[in-house]
């Protein structure tokens, strides 16, 4: 993308410096990343994982790969050591990088994203609530009186990148205003998750690690507060909060929530000031330069670059450049390996009566498939009836049915919330895991069959949702924190 804007610049004069290999690597390389900055890149390596990991749990190897994951792995120093699975280590460890990114989005999203306007917010957030209570209460009413009805999180939750990956194939045929509805709700959606890991799966507080924690927290805002904007910074203090929690018997991964609440998000620069810092900075630039001068070799040129280069990062601000830091490494490396260790269960769960025609697997099968469509749909039609809200620009309901089925995707929070929920039961773990594959599988199918069905309109939003884009972000400059 990048290349491309600078590539309608042209040099007009001086040297430009190209290494011998270096055009027929750009051809390479740009191309593949693009590719691998694609929503449904991400979702076809989540389901390949997911496969890989199936096959390996019902081959030869399956004993091989239970023992790595059991393999113990932490850090001693003198008296002090932490130690956990293998794992444990990616679920508790590795899935905080996971929920970092996640509290990243929201806190844009709410701040100078879609739901930064109550108008456009309304129907996003009545379809989250609707597609979080109607799955929980069908799976309740199903699991009641019994050991499994602890797993009434399961299937409240939406998986992001398999869900947009899924539209992602579907290419012009979905508005993308109606993507946009999605992505709004499935975000409202992790902000739920979120919450009930939060509030309903922590067994037990340690008081004195709970006060460490909140202590964290304090000096989190401490340094926002003081408008330090160095990243390293609040990661170091948020490592600290990780082990607190840990320590409290909170979900350690909210650590990363909470530390992506407190990165700023205003830039240092507006546009307008940047563009003056940048235009002074090029005037001295030129005074200071003489003819054959080379940066390397000159002092007040270098100062000039640095000075610059400074800048760049000060009209970003960090939670924007944290965020786009982390989208890659998180889709391709956090969740993709959370599927390996997580996904892999045996094929009788999936082929046996007794396997899926129990309670738990029969609760997260019709709360993410049913429960998803009835509570996302109903939620949406009751607040446009009502006049609270407006449907997605080029939508329709056809588009809100297809929406609403790919919302019950829920693969990695659901796979995630039930390793919380039966972390001390293998059966019903399984069971419940199987629920949550089969349930993604069928509603991501017929929410692709649903919207490739779906009427096809000229789109003549594109300018207006520029418009919108830049005003929702000139409102939400004047309350980033």
């Amino acid at each position: 993308m990048a290349k491309n804007v600078l590539s309608k610049f042209q040099i007009r004069k001086g040297e430009v410096f190209q290494a011998p290999l270096e055009n027929a690597l750009d051809r390479l390389v740009t191309p593949f990343e693009e590719f691998i900055h694609r929503q449904s890149t991400s979702g076809l390596l989540l389901m390949l994982c997911a496969v890989v990991a199936l096959v390996i749990a019902n081959s030869p190897w399956q004993e091989a790969y239970k023992h790595i994951l059991h393999l113990p792995a932490g850090y001693h120093f003198g008296d002090w050591s932490l130690s956990m699975s293998f794992h444990h280590w990616i679920n508790d460890g590795l899935m905080a990088i996971f929920f970092l990114l996640v509290g990243l989005e929201l806190k844009r999203e709410f701040l100078v994203g879609e739901l930064s306007e109550l108008k456009h917010a309304v129907l996003p957030v009545m379809a989250a609530i609707g597609g979080m209570v109607v799955p929980a209460l069908i799976f309740a009413g199903m699991n009641v009186g019994s050991p499994s009805e602890r797993g009434w999180g399961i299937p409240m939750a939406t998986d992001i990148a398999f869900a947009v990956g899924c539209i992602a194939i579907l290419g012009n045929r979905v508005p993308r205003a109606v993507v946009t509805f999605l992505v709004a709700l499935a975000i409202v959606d992790d902000l739920g998750a979120i919450l009930v890991i939060a509030i309903w799966y922590t067994e037990s507080v340690n008081m004195t690690a709970l006060a460490a924690a909140i202590g964290l927290v304090v000096l989190l805002w401490l340094l926002n507060g003081a408008g330090v904007r160095r990243a390293p910074a609040y990661l170091f203090v948020g490592v600290l909060l990780w082990y607190a929690l840990y320590k409290t018997g909170v979900h350690a991964t909210l650590a990363g929530v909470i530390t992506a609440m407190a990165i700023p998000a205003r830039p240092k620069y507006d546009p307008v000031a940047f563009s003056t810092f940048v235009k002074d900075i090029i005037r001295s630039f030129d005074r200071c330069f003489r003819p054959g001068d080379k940066i390397i070799a000159n002092d007040a040129l270098r100062a000039r670059v640095s000075a610059l280069d400074n800048g760049i990062h000060l009209v970003q601000s960090p939670l924007q450049r944290m965020e786009t830091r982390l989208h890659t490494p998180v889709a391709f490396i956090v969740v993709p390996i959370f599927a390996l260790a997580n996904a892999g269960i045996p094929v009788d769960s999936f082929t046996s009566t007794e396997a899926v025609f129990n309670p738990l697997t029969l609760g997260v099968i019709c709360g993410l498939v049913f429960g998803k469509l009835i509570g996302i749909t109903g939620a949406t039609w009751v607040g446009w009836k009502l006049g609270w809200g407006e449907l997605p620009s080029s939508g329709t309901f056809h588009h809100i049915i297809g929406v609403a089925l790919l919302g019950g995707i829920g693969f990695t929070m659901s796979i995630f919330i039930s390793e919380l929920a039966f972390a001390g039961s293998h059966e019903m773990l399984i069971q419940a895991k199987a629920g949550v594959l089969l349930a993604s599988l069928i509603a991501g199918i017929a929410g692709f069959m649903v919207l490739r069905r779906a009427p096809i309109e000229e789109s003549t939003q594109g300018s207006g949702e520029l418009e919108h884009s830049h005003h929702s972000q000139q409102q939400g400059a004047s309350k980033l924190p």
